[in-house]
């Protein structure tokens, strides 16, 4: 007979087990000593909900905890973005500067006006003549309908002859997508800083790309998640971000991605540039090796005065 019985801070059931168990839901431990199981829900309202189990053996007079689970809700991580760019510029010499200012005063706020996130912009640390930034979109459809919107817009007219004569290639593209549905950047806490110019505090971002051969990346995302990533926690290393190709036929012909990249990349963030050099490559295991067109690609990258992407 099941028992049912409401006390304060929670809820509590009975149910006495005697032999027959198998058939009837009544079994016997201990040489025949029925037990009596109690099963409780306590701080139901606390947003941490605690369930415990016990056992009497004297008809619950006294009652031991042998198992207890806490509950808390997961908050739905909005990850940043299911589409996204990282393109990267090669510039003439000595005009990474006048576009960084350009770009920061004029494209960063008209583009995510039409819809698009200027998830960050960044100095190349390794190349002084390399502009490097991501953007992100909410689908294939609508970045197609964004850009166009963007570059037939008045601000791209305006200031497109400005942009272009800083640059001598462009086309440095991987069009990305999240590996899972919450391994893109987590910008809950983001702000953009204001226009001011200049330089203002961020840790320096990393980029790790390995660059793969057609249809491997699946294998090499969980060879990350079983082996590379473990030894990077140990290491004091978070990973921020995982990302893989969108094979997705380009949207947007007029601006050119690397529709012929298969890519694993992943992004974390570090205080400064000489814990970001140390950073381990690990080992490829010997079954992906063949998988693996080319050595890692390391991009160590310094957010811009107004980048979004900075810690």
């Amino acid at each position: 007979m099941a028992e049912a019985s409401q006390e304060k801070g929670g809820r509590e059931g009975d149910r006495a087990l005697t032999p027959k168990a198998a058939l009837t839901g009544r079994i016997t431990f201990f040489e025949g000593t029925p037990i009596r199981v109690r099963f409780r829900w306590a701080e139901l309202r606390s947003g941490a909900p605690r369930w415990e189990q016990a056992f009497s053996r004297d008809g619950g007079k006294e009652w031991q905890i042998n198992w207890t689970m806490d509950f808390m809700k997961l908050e739905q991580r909005e990850t940043c973005c299911p589409i996204v760019e990282l393109r990267q510029y090669t510039l003439h010499p000595n005009m990474r500067d006048q576009l960084i200012a350009l770009f920061e005063r004029e494209f960063v706020e008209s583009q995510e006006e039409v819809g698009m996130r200027i998830i960050g912009t960044f100095r190349d640390l390794e190349n002084p003549d390399r502009f490097v930034w991501l953007r992100g979109f909410r689908d294939m459809e609508s970045r197609a309908a964004q850009l166009q919107q963007f570059y037939g817009g008045p601000v791209w007219k305006a200031h497109r002859e400005a942009a272009n004569v800083t640059m001598i290639d462009s086309d440095n593209v991987l069009l990305l997508r999240p590996v899972a549905g919450t391994a893109g950047f987590d910008l809950t806490n983001a702000v953009r800083p204001v226009f001011a110019g200049g330089k203002s505090p961020a840790n320096v971002i990393v980029a790790v790309i390995y660059h793969l051969k057609a249809g491997a990346e699946p294998a090499f995302a969980d060879h990350f998640d079983a082996s590379i990533a473990p030894l990077l926690r140990e290491r004091g290393v978070k990973v921020a971000a995982q990302f893989v190709s969108e094979h997705h036929p380009n949207t947007f012909p007029a601006l050119p991605v690397r529709e012929d990249a298969s890519v694993f990349i992943w992004f974390t963030s570090l205080p400064d540039l000489q814990g970001a050099r140390a950073l381990p490559m690990t080992e490829i295991a010997p079954d992906l090796r063949d998988r693996v067109i080319a050595e890692p690609e390391l991009l160590l990258l310094e957010p811009t005065a107004r980048s979004l992407l900075r810690s």
